[in-house]
């Protein structure tokens, strides 16, 4: 007879990431990586969070500065942000990106292909931003 694993499910792959990010977002400011461990629910290494944030950060979903000796981080968009980037580079990675988007568009529900003309109707009225 097998003996039971003692080791804790294995989580859906983005799932730890997403938990770090709900963290990062409830943070007033830049937070250090042990502030993000003591307020995730599970019990993780500070190893485990450092992997998870450089993993988010080489995604650009987090920023990092140098604060003494150690680095604070921050969300580098709320969740909309965070999706539209997930989008961009999923369609980045696409040669055809004409046949994409225009598979994206056939396939969305009438009303949100209707929020998606009037976005970029609105995109296309508003002035250009002034370069910085």
């Amino acid at each position: 007879m097998a003996k039971p694993d003692p080791r804790p499910p294995r989580r859906a792959q983005g799932a730890l990431e997403t938990q770090v990010l709900s963290v990062l977002r409830t943070a007033d400011g830049p937070v250090t990586a042990a502030w993000v461990q003591e307020r995730l629910d599970a019990e993780l290494a500070y190893t485990t969070v450092m992997t998870v944030l450089i993993r988010l950060l080489e995604k650009q979903a987090v920023t990092r500065r140098r604060e003494g000796r150690s680095f604070v981080w921050s969300p580098a968009a709320d969740e909309a942000g965070l999706a539209a980037l997930k989008m961009r580079k999923v369609l980045d990675r696409e040669q055809d990106r004409r046949a994409v988007l225009a598979s994206f568009i056939t396939a969305l529900p009438e009303d949100d292909e209707q929020l998606l003309r009037a976005l970029l109707d609105q995109a296309a009225d508003a002035p250009d931003e002034p370069a910085g």
